[in-house]
């Protein structure tokens, strides 16, 4: 099959609107008064993973993503379309737009050569945003990689444990922070959250 004839058999999945319902959707989402709030909000995105050799995938995600592919350990490059993040040697996730998703996925899938596996992994994983003056000692309490702003920089993306799950981090800038966590487990870490910020107050937007 032709990579046209590929693209059309494709093309017939439609996109779907509001792919994965908010996890969050019935979680107790009230403001826990304080005097200098965290902020905490469920990013509704599309989540893609790319496993492959380097050498097979990086001219593939510069061309599609307008991109380079992150090759150095625990770093990242995004634009306003995408963000794509180092896990591992061989393994990158990538963060589009929810609407963007499928076609993301589809242009990938048809451009790379050589082994490589491109997978829409949205319905497994959701990104909570954390930020404010006391994100960083929320964090403190939920997990012991050291998130102290001169380990974890901005741009930062470290695969870890946060409470009893696991998280992957990024430091977006001084106050705020992604954490992208298994939906099977998303519930418990806005829970955890909330608790561990109490003392600072809650707002969630």
């Amino acid at each position: 099959m032709s990579n046209a004839d590929q693209y059309a058999v494709m093309q017939q999945r439609p996109e779907i609107s509001g792919l994965a319902r908010s996890v969050f959707a019935d979680a107790d989402k009230s403001q826990i008064s304080g005097v200098n709030p965290v902020r905490l909000n469920e990013i509704q995105c599309g989540h893609i993973v790319i496993r492959g050799l380097e050498n097979d995938i990086k001219d593939v995600v510069q061309s599609q993503l307008e991109l380079p592919l992150p090759t150095e350990p625990l770093s990242c490059y995004q634009n306003d379309a995408a963000c794509i993040r180092w896990i591992s040697p061989d393994e990158w996730l990538v963060t589009v737009a929810e609407n963007e998703t499928h076609s993301t996925e589809v242009k990938l899938r048809l451009a790379v050569e050589g082994y490589a596996a491109i997978v829409n992994v949205s319905g497994g994983q959701t990104l909570l945003q954390l930020a404010g003056e006391h994100a960083e000692e929320v964090l403190m309490k939920s997990t012991s990689y050291d998130v102290h702003e001169s380990n974890l920089k901005v741009g930062k993306v470290v695969t870890t444990t946060f409470a009893h799950t696991q998280v992957v981090l990024r430091r977006l800038d001084t106050n705020s922070f992604e954490l992208v966590v298994r939906r099977s487990f998303a519930d418990y870490v806005f829970a955890w959250i909330r608790d561990a910020a109490a003392e600072f107050g809650v707002d969630t937007y």
